[in-house]
């Protein structure tokens, strides 16, 4: 579905092949129409780049080519197209496009023009030749299309910016040998350094606190349609302010010096201002400001430290280098510790209530041993005491059933005997009377 604006954000960034008359009059990308996000390649285009400003969060354009076929940020001819997709925006590199009219289907988002450049670069602030670890330092880096700024909301998301140090081993410098190394990026966010977001300018976040010595700068910005590359030499300085915690003369009174030295060989001495912060063991943060400082070595007393624990004193300093270039220093933490002193030894009369303390407790803890022991004893005996009368109970229980058990069977084995000798007698013959009476009848 096409989207009917008005106007949309397409720059188009191309490469030109032109003929060898210069009379011959062409129609280039700059005076295309812009209606219904159409615009019109011309036949001289060697390579063009798409800068496409999308509504957040929208899908990536569809390209509609003039034969009508279509190109999508996953289906495409990747010896031709190279896309880079982003959050708020495409960005595509075209070789050899086909004349004619184009457009493209998506949330495009109202309001520019359509443009045309020649050429598309970094632009990258110098780095200062002389440089010092800590320092803080702002440098800025551009993208640019015919010497103009681009500037696409959501650019710093479809570029990466990274620096790195690249060591010249030299081998009286600190540096020999340490290599390659990132030390940071540019970027568009509007955090730290960075004055505003999307507005075209990179600033640098570049990590100083490295090795002194002589180095290479390479500062690389790419995606998936560009790559560019900018390199630039320097030295690194060892800092010249240094500072040193002198202990105190009196231990453990909490009163700690500062030494200060200045190099006033590389920096102004009257344009050296310290700042100071204290963070104790409770948390609690003290401000200190050195000022005014006259000598290149100087000594300032600390305020009064009172809580027992583990101190430590971060300082930034701002100072003017000797060709007057204002810089900014962090300088390395200091720590310290306050400790508790040891208390006084014990008076006579505390050594011997102490001693009667002891003598009292270790007589609490014999009766208290005494009668654990006589109450484990006696459990353990009234616990064998009652096993012996459950076992005894358990006996005479058992006899008095086993006497039981053998009465009733006696009572069934004589039982049986009875009914054994009831079966034995023949009923059939006749009894000792009638027999008698039968034998006189016969006579």
């Amino acid at each position: 579905m096409i989207r009917r604006v008005t106007f949309f954000t397409v720059c188009i960034i191309g490469y030109f092949v032109f003929s060898a008359v210069a009379s011959s009059e062409v129609l280039l990308s700059k005076h295309a129409a812009e209606l219904k996000n159409r615009f019109r390649i011309d036949h001289m285009v060697e390579s063009v780049t798409l800068l496409i400003h999308r509504e957040y969060g929208s899908a990536p354009v569809i390209i509609v080519r003039p034969d009508g076929s279509k190109w999508y940020v996953d289906r495409h001819p990747d010896d031709k197209v190279t896309w880079m997709e982003g959050l708020t925006g495409d960005m595509i590199t075209i070789k050899q496009p086909m004349a004619g009219p184009w457009q493209l289907i998506g949330q495009v988002v109202e309001g520019s023009v359509i443009d045309r450049v020649t050429d598309l670069t970094i632009q990258v602030e110098p780095i200062p030749k002389s440089l010092f670890q800590g320092e803080r330092l702002k440098l800025t880096a551009q993208l640019l299309g015919d010497a103009e700024r681009v500037r696409l909301p959501g650019l710093d998301f479809m570029m990466n910016w990274t620096a790195r140090f690249i060591s010249e081993n030299n081998p009286a410098d600190e540096n020999y040998a340490a290599g390659i190394f990132i030390v940071g990026a540019y970027r568009d966010n509007g955090e730290s350094l960075d004055e505003r977001p999307d507005d075209g300018i990179f600033t640098s976040d570049l990590d100083l606190d490295q090795p002194w010595g002589d180095y290479r700068l390479q500062i690389r910005a790419k995606n998936a349609v560009l790559d560019r590359e900018y390199n630039d030499s320097f030295r690194l300085l060892p800092q010249p302010i240094k500072l040193e915690l002198l202990a105190p003369e009196q231990e453990n009174s909490g009163i700690w010096t500062l030494e200060v030295q200045v190099d006033d060989s590389q920096v102004k001495l009257n344009n050296t201002h310290l700042e100071a912060e204290i963070l104790g063991p409770t948390g609690k943060l003290v401000p200190v400001t050195l000022t005014n400082l006259t000598e290149s070595s100087s000594q300032f007393v600390l305020p009064k430290v009172m809580d027992f624990g583990s101190y430590h004193i971060k300082t930034n300093a701002v100072t003017t280098t000797l060709d007057g270039r204002e810089i900014y220093l962090q300088l390395p933490e200091l720590f310290f510790n306050l400790v508790e002193p040891p208390a006084p030894p014990p008076t006579q009369e505390e050594l011997a209530a102490r001693a009667e303390a002891i003598a009292k407790q270790q007589e609490q803890q014999a009766k208290d041993e005494a009668i654990f022991w006589i109450a484990s004893v006696n459990g353990a005996l009234l616990l064998v005491g009652i096993i012996v009368l459950l076992i005894v109970r358990k006996r005479s229980n058992l006899k008095k059933a086993l006497a039981a058990t053998e009465a009733r069977l006696e009572k069934e084995v004589q039982r049986e005997k009875m009914l054994l000798e009831l079966d034995q007698i023949d009923l059939t013959m006749p009894d000792e009377e009638q027999a008698t009476s039968a034998r006189k009848t016969e006579i």
